[in-house]
């Protein structure tokens, strides 16, 4: 059983360490572990957002930039993260849809139906954990969730793996890894690179724009069909 990497977006400091209170019960009630990072504003979540999260807790009604604002930023860059809306104002819940939100908790906040919503977005979760790959660095076997993966790139007989923590080096071909990676939402955009799409967030011109700021060239012949499955991916995570 792997972390669940959890953000709470919040800008009450009692309803934030509430919500951090109930997820230490949760890790202790259920042997599960988590790692927290607290965020007192949309705006500070969005500024340098990377698709790190699992679950993001977050509020609706914030000062500079509210939750579903917010959201809205956060699907341009990840569509797989689950939101959960924590608000005292039902008449959001609406716009949640928008944003692909998970649910809405009312404030303020009662313990079981956070369980509840915990424990249905970590079974979510869970469903795709098999979304991951076994990395043999040297002696040392390391395995890597695919979400985690921003892209593959070639450079003579090595294979770097760039992921959101850093950068893995393994020989092998990108070939191998593409069959490996078969109907798994990568795309060999040109000879050199193996992107993910799930860390796609634009393409200009000839270049795909990845998640961590960097732009990968996309080959000319390469580039209807590159466009064609990220549409694809994009549909079908909604």
């Amino acid at each position: 059983m792997r972390t669940i990497r959890i953000g709470i977006v919040e800008d009450d400091p009692a309803c934030a360490q509430l919500l951090v209170d109930y997820l230490n019960r949760y890790q202790s009630e259920f042997n599960q572990e988590f790692t927290v990072s607290l965020f007192n504003d949309g705006e500070k979540l969005v500024e340098r957002y990377q698709p790190t999260y699992d679950i993001l807790l977050m509020d609706i009604e914030m000062a500079h930039m509210n939750g579903i604002e917010a959201a809205r930023h956060i699907r341009q860059r990840d569509s797989s993260v689950t939101i959960i809306f924590i608000t005292a104002a039902p008449q959001y819940a609406i716009s949640g849809y928008e944003v692909q939100a998970l649910s809405y908790i009312l404030k303020p906040v009662p313990w079981f139906a956070f369980s509840q919503e915990i424990k249905k977005s970590i079974d979510a979760i869970s469903k795709r954990q098999d979304d991951s790959i076994l990395i043999e660095t040297g002696a040392e076997q390391i395995r890597v969730m695919l979400a985690d993966i921003v892209y593959f790139e070639s450079i003579r007989h090595t294979i770097i793996i760039h992921t959101l923590e850093g950068k893995l080096s393994v020989t092998g071909t990108l070939k191998d890894f593409e069959a490996k990676l078969a109907d798994r939402n990568f795309f060999r955009s040109n000879s050199c690179y193996l992107v993910n799409l799930r860390h796609v967030t634009g393409v200009r011109e000839q270049d795909s724009v990845m998640s961590n700021g960097e732009s990968l060239r996309i080959s000319r012949p390469r580039k209807k069909d590159f466009l064609t499955a990220l549409t694809q991916y994009i549909g079908g995570s909604r």
